[in-house]
């Protein structure tokens, strides 16, 4: 299957505000090894993002904990160039690319990712973020994992000041409950949640069905996991087949078809593969289909 620009009618309007194909991009292999350090290849790793925008994925999400702070520099690099470019007026080049970050993970020497979710380190952070990606406002800001050391309103309501200062236009929520989504709503509107889920992982699924009845995007992280486990694998790979799909694209045409409101981002390295995650989008998976992944037992 080839890459072609994703679906007009595929949106989400993330806020109520900002509209996006809902298949994006993660641009957390943008860095070294292990999510740590620059690119071996920064010249191929630029590419990827060009070519993703050239396909149509107007949705991407980063960190300030990839690389650390690599991935945001890499993508406020290239996507001001395509912005200077489209100002030349230089054919193709958009600037229209709704830019998610987060914050409230530390890298240790060792690679290790620990919660820190202080609200002087948040609005600290923020600050980084802004220059790295070189822009006045960042249209999403997650706060990335809940900090068990430090009151998790008090972190919420960092995000609340970001929001009010003009520095941020939205607020998501990653690696949380439904406790937790409902706690932050009642401090400031929530705009997206971002937790692990894919075909063979649903133990989010609660923190899903909060999302659909309060319009809220949900960002499933690790869409493709799961696709070779013993439980996903023998049904996903027969779906693909009748497809003339590999089983990642059956994965992400399971989740785009599984509820209105996922906006899967993939990652990846490499142009190919983006290629292939962009012409997911394009599958149309039958109700019979849909019913043998649905039935799948997640692990």
């Amino acid at each position: 299957m080839a890459a072609e620009p994703t679906n007009e009618s595929e949106l989400f309007e993330i806020g109520g505000d900002l509209p996006v194909h809902r298949l994006g991009f993660g641009a957390m292999r943008l860095t070294g090894e292990d999510i740590i350090g620059p690119p071996a290849d920064e010249a191929a790793a630029r590419e990827v993002v060009r070519r993703a925008v050239d396909c149509g994925v107007d949705f991407i999400d980063t960190a300030d904990s990839y690389g650390p702070g690599v991935s945001e520099r890499l993508l406020g690099d290239v996507l001001g160039d395509r912005a200077d470019s489209a100002d030349s007026g230089v054919d193709g080049a958009d600037s229209d690319v709704v830019v998610a970050s987060k914050a409230g993970l530390l890298r240790s020497r060792h690679g290790n990712w620990l919660p820190h979710g202080k609200p002087a380190f948040l609005h600290n952070q923020v600050l980084c973020s802004l220059d790295r990606l070189a822009v006045d406002q960042i249209d999403l800001y997650q706060f990335h994992r809940p900090d068990p050391d430090t009151p998790f309103a008090d972190s919420i309501h960092a995000f609340a000041e970001m929001k009010d200062a003009g520095q941020i236009r939205h607020i998501g929520l990653s690696n949380v409950s439904v406790e937790q989504l409902e706690e932050a709503q009642e401090i400031v509107d929530v705009a997206t949640v971002q937790n692990r889920y894919n075909v063979a992982n649903r133990e989010q699924e609660a923190v899903l069905e909060a999302c659909e009845d309060a319009e809220i995007g949900f960002i499933p992280w690790g869409p493709l996991y799961g696709v070779d486990d013993e439980a996903a694998h023998e049904v996903i790979a027969e779906i693909g087949d009748a497809h003339d799909a590999s089983a990642h694209q059956i994965a992400l045409a399971w989740l785009l078809e599984h509820s209105d409101v996922t906006l899967p981002i993939p990652g990846t390295s490499s142009v190919e593969h983006l290629e292939a995650n962009v012409a997911a989008s394009h599958l149309s998976l039958r109700d019979a289909e849909m019913e043998r992944l649905d039935s799948i037992d997640p692990q």
